[in-house]
């Protein structure tokens, strides 16, 4: 199964109806059954990206590959990687750049592990040095428009970090305008604009 913020809501790819029907009792979601027409496909993605009417799309046929193959067909797919990361307070890493709350990511270099990727990417965007590698959280994935006007669906690899330092340095270059320290229940009691893919991480994390 994959489940893929387009325009912030949630589109699932799954063999059967019955395997996300159940959690989404109640509200509000579109189903739509592949016949292998990459058209078909076309519709449900333009509606995502023009407006977020519904709760959930699920898409679902028996060719499953078929429709995950005709479905990453219309993007660039880029690798990325990054942290959720702690302190010797408990306290997680929370990074502020246009206009939502995030944590702290980017885009995996050639022949870099995301493993690698992930420790890079967190030291160059909040200037932490010293961090120690957890277990890999859980894999998210979004759509955006590169400015070239092409598709990207952008695959984070999520893992955990912990860190003894204690002073940030927001990378201003990736127009990263804060970087914090938080207790995550404080963070997710303030009702913050942050993006849903990221707090799925904070939920596993």
């Amino acid at each position: 199964m994959y489940k893929i913020y387009i325009n912030e809501t949630p589109l699932f790819l799954v063999k059967n109806k019955q395997d996300i029907s159940d959690a989404f009792e109640g509200r509000k979601i579109l189903y739509g059954k592949y016949r292998k027409r990459k058209k078909f496909l076309v519709h449900y993605i333009d509606m995502l990206e023009k407006g977020g009417e519904y709760d959930a799309v699920v898409l679902y046929g028996d060719d499953y590959q078929g429709l995950v193959n005709d479905f990453m067909s219309f993007y660039i797919i880029l690798p990325a990687a990054g942290g959720l990361v702690y302190n010797e307070n408990k306290e997680i890493l929370m990074i502020y750049r246009r206009g939502f709350w995030d944590l702290p990511k980017g885009k995996v270099e050639k022949e870099e592990t995301i493993e690698a990727a992930a420790i890079r990417e967190v030291q160059e965007e909040t200037g932490i040095k010293h961090i120690e590698l957890g277990t890999k959280l859980i894999d998210t994935y979004h759509t955006y428009f590169s400015k070239a006007g092409k598709r990207i669906l952008k695959l984070s690899h999520w893992f955990l970090m912990y860190t003894s330092d204690t002073v940030l340095i927001p990378q201003a270059e990736e127009d990263i305008e804060k970087a914090i320290w938080i207790k995550k229940r404080n963070f997710l009691n303030q009702n913050n604009k942050v993006y849903k893919n990221i707090l799925e991480v904070l939920s596993v994390g």
